[in-house]
C-alpha cells in the first residue's frame, strides 16, 4: 500500500494547542440580561494581536500545487476496496485532486472566516468590501466581469491586517467577532507561529492543533482546507452530516435490495439542450413562492443586495459552535436574496447551507455557470453535483460477494430508520465511530471517498 502524508506521520508528537480565552456565554434575550445586568461580569474579549515592529515582510508563499500521493494509485485502492468506485471515478472527475492550483493559506483561511454562518453570495461582497479597505482602487460596485476575474485581485499582508483597527474592518461589513477571529489569524502569520511551510510539513493532528487555536476556526473549517488546499488523502470530517448522509446511503444501497437514492430533479443539474419540463400544476405553496419571488423581483437593485452588505452574526454568537450535525437556517434576508437573484442565470451554482459541526460555513455546487458564480473564487470548498438516479444500478454492486458485512452492531433496519430520521444520535446520522468503522477500508485515501459522498448528500 503507497505511503502518504497523512499515514506516514501519525507517530510524530503533535503540537501543544495554544490556551484560548474561555468562551463567552451566549447572549440572553433583553428581559433576561436586564435582570441578570447586576450580576453580569465583563465579557472577556480576544487579546488584540501585538506584531513585533521591524519585521521584514516576506510576499505570500503558496502551497506547492502538487500532490503528495499518487492518485492513480489512490483510484485504484478504492476500486480495490469497493469496485463501485470504478462508475462513480468515470462520471465524475475529484476535483480537488484532479484541478491542482496554487493556494495561498492566509488567503484561503481569511475568506473561510469571513464566509462563516452566511451564504456564499454574501461571503463574497463582504469579502470585497474588505480588500476595499487595503485597495481603494478596486470597484465599488464590480460587474460580472470582475468577478469572474476576482481570483487574480489583490489581497492584504498578514502584517497589513493584523495592524487594522477593529472599528475599521467592521465598515466592511464584518460583525465584531469576525473582525477579531480574521486579526488573529493575521497576528499568527504575521509572527510566525502559522506559515506556508509549517502548514505543508505538519502531519494531520499538528495540523488540527495550529489551526484550532486561531479564534474562530474549528475542527471542521480545518477539515476542508485539508482537502480542499492541502489535499491530504485520508481526512474523514466525520461530524459533517452531508457526508454523514452519503456514507448512510452508499453502504445502505448495497446491503438493502429496494433502496433507491432518489433526488428531487429541481436539485439535479439541467441540461442545456433538454426539452422543457412539461408544466406543473401549481399548488398553494408553489403559488406563494411565485408571489415572494415576483415581489423580491419587483423591488429596486439597491433593495435585492441590502442582505450582501454587512454580517449580522454577532447576534447568532459566531463563537458559541451550532449542534452537533445541524445546519444554520437562512435568515430572511438571506431568503429574499436567494429568491431575487434566482433568475440571474438559471446556471449558476446552487446554494447549499454547510451541515457540519464546527464553524459552519456556506458553500455550493459547482455548476456550469461563470467561474465568477461559483465559491471556488473565494477559496471556499465546492460540492461535487449531485448524482443522477441512473447511479442506483451502480450502487446495488455487481456481486454479492463484493458486500462487506457491516460492522457490529448496525443493520440495514437500524441504517434505513436513521436516515428516515427516526433514530438520529444527537442530531447525527452516524457517530464518529461508526464512520471510522464504515470507512476503515478507504484508508489511507478515505478523502477521496469523501468528495463523492456529498454528490449522495441531497435529500429529496
Amino acid at each position: 500500500m503507497p505511503v502518504t502524508r497523512s499515514a506516514s506521520r501519525v507517530s510524530t508528537t503533535p503540537a501543544a494547542p495554544e490556551p484560548k480565552t474561555p468562551r463567552l456565554p451566549k447572549r440572553k434575550s433583553s428581559t433576561a440580561a436586564s435582570a441578570a445586568s447586576k450580576k453580569k461580569k465583563a465579557e472577556p474579549s480576544i487579546p488584540t494581536p501585538s506584531v513585533p515592529e521591524g519585521v521584514q515582510e516576506d510576499a505570500p508563499t503558496p502551497l506547492p500545487a502538487q500532490l503528495t500521493f499518487s492518485f492513480e494509485d489512490a483510484k485504484q485502492h478504492l476500486i480495490n476496496a469497493d469496485s463501485r468506485f470504478e462508475d462513480i471515478f468515470r462520471r465524475l472527475p475529484c476535483k480537488p485532486f484532479e484541478r491542482v492550483d496554487a493556494v495561498e493559506p492566509f488567503r484561503t483561511l481569511t475568506t473561510a472566516i469571513l464566509g462563516q454562518q452566511i451564504s456564499w453570495l454574501a461571503a463574497r461582497s463582504i469579502t470585497h468590501k474588505f480588500l476595499r479597505l487595503f485597495f481603494p482602487e478596486l470597484p465599488e460596485k464590480p460587474d460580472e466581469h470582475y468577478w469572474s476575474k476576482s481570483a487574480e485581485a489583490p489581497f492584504p499582508t498578514p502584517h497589513q491586517v493584523a495592524q487594522i483597527d477593529l472599528a475599521v474592518l467592521r465598515t466592511a461589513g464584518l460583525s465584531g467577532r469576525k473582525a477579531e477571529y480574521v486579526r488573529d489569524l493575521a497576528a499568527r502569520f504575521a509572527d510566525g507561529r502559522l506559515s506556508t511551510k509549517k502548514l505543508f510539513e505538519a502531519n494531520d493532528e499538528e495540523l488540527y492543533a495550529m489551526l484550532t487555536a486561531v479564534y474562530g476556526i474549528g475542527k471542521w473549517t480545518v477539515d476542508m482546507f485539508a482537502i480542499f488546499s492541502l489535499r491530504r488523502p485520508d481526512i474523514l470530517p466525520a461530524g459533517d452530516l452531508g457526508v454523514q448522509r452519503g456514507v448512510l446511503r452508499w453502504f445502505l444501497s448495497l446491503h438493502h435490495p429496494t433502496y433507491r437514492v432518489d433526488i428531487s430533479p429541481q436539485k439535479l443539474p439541467k441540461d442545456p439542450a433538454a426539452e422543457p419540463d412539461t408544466p406543473v400544476p401549481a399548488t398553494p405553496a408553489s403559488k406563494a413562492k411565485a408571489k415572494s419571488k415576483a415581489k423580491a423581483n419587483a423591488e429596486p437593485e439597491s433593495q435585492k443586495t441590502e442582505a450582501l452588505d454587512s454580517d449580522d452574526s454577532d447576534d447568532d454568537d459566531d463563537d458559541v459552535l451550532p449542534v452537533f450535525g445541524e445546519p444554520k437556517k437562512p435568515s430572511k434576508k438571506e431568503r429574499t436574496l436567494e429568491l431575487s437573484l434566482a433568475d440571474i442565470s438559471q446556471s449558476s451554482a446552487t446554494e447549499t447551507p454547510s451541515q457540519c459541526t464546527g464553524n459552519a460555513l456556506a458553500f455550493a455546487r459547482e455548476g456550469p455557470g461563470p467561474l465568477g458564480a461559483t465559491p471556488s473564487v473565494l477559496g471556499l470548498p465546492s460540492m461535487p453535483p449531485p448524482l443522477t438516479p441512473s447511479i442506483n444500478a451502480a450502487l446495488q454492486g455487481k456481486q454479492e460477494a463484493e458486500k462487506r458485512p457491516l460492522p457490529d452492531g448496525m443493520s440495514v433496519t437500524a441504517l434505513k430508520s436513521r436516515l428516515d430520521g427516526k433514530k438520529k444520535i444527537k442530531g447525527a446520522i452516524l457517530t464518529p465511530k461508526e464512520m471510522e468503522e464504515l470507512t476503515d477500508h478507504w484508508r489511507p485515501y478515505r478523502s477521496l471517498g469523501v468528495y463523492y459522498m456529498w454528490a449522495l448528500a441531497e435529500e429529496k
